[in-house]
């Protein structure tokens, strides 16, 4: 089974993304921060991470350059609700970034496109 780790501090998002994500067949491992979510991407070695940029603490920038520096191998989607953010250089070590929104479908598709 294909483990996501969802990075978030948003619990509304998170339970919604869970319940989306588990009816498609994948485990979901959830942090509400970024410290708690590196630990997780090291003792649980998910599939791929879906990541918030904008959260207390250390934020998803941040994040992602710790995670492609313990594997750089496994994908990481930033999904933050501000576009904005896209023009960053730092969220260009990502492997794809998605605009948070009610439908799942472009998130869907781009885990999809990660996984093959």
């Amino acid at each position: 089974m294909t483990t996501i780790l969802l990075v978030d501090d948003e619990q509304s998002i998170q339970t919604v993304y869970r319940e989306e994500f588990e009816d498609s067949g994948y485990q979901v491992i959830s942090a509400l921060d970024g410290e708690i979510g590196l630990k997780k991407f090291q003792t649980e070695q998910p599939d791929i991470v879906i990541l918030d940029i904008q959260m207390p603490g250390m934020n998803g920038i941040e994040v992602l350059r710790q995670m492609k520096m313990i594997n750089p191998a496994v994908p990481v989607i930033l999904s933050s609700a501000y576009p904005e953010f896209k023009r960053d250089l730092g969220t260009w070590a990502s492997d794809d970034y998605v605009v948070k929104s009610g439908n799942l479908e472009d998130l869907k598709l781009a885990i999809q496109k990660l996984l093959q």
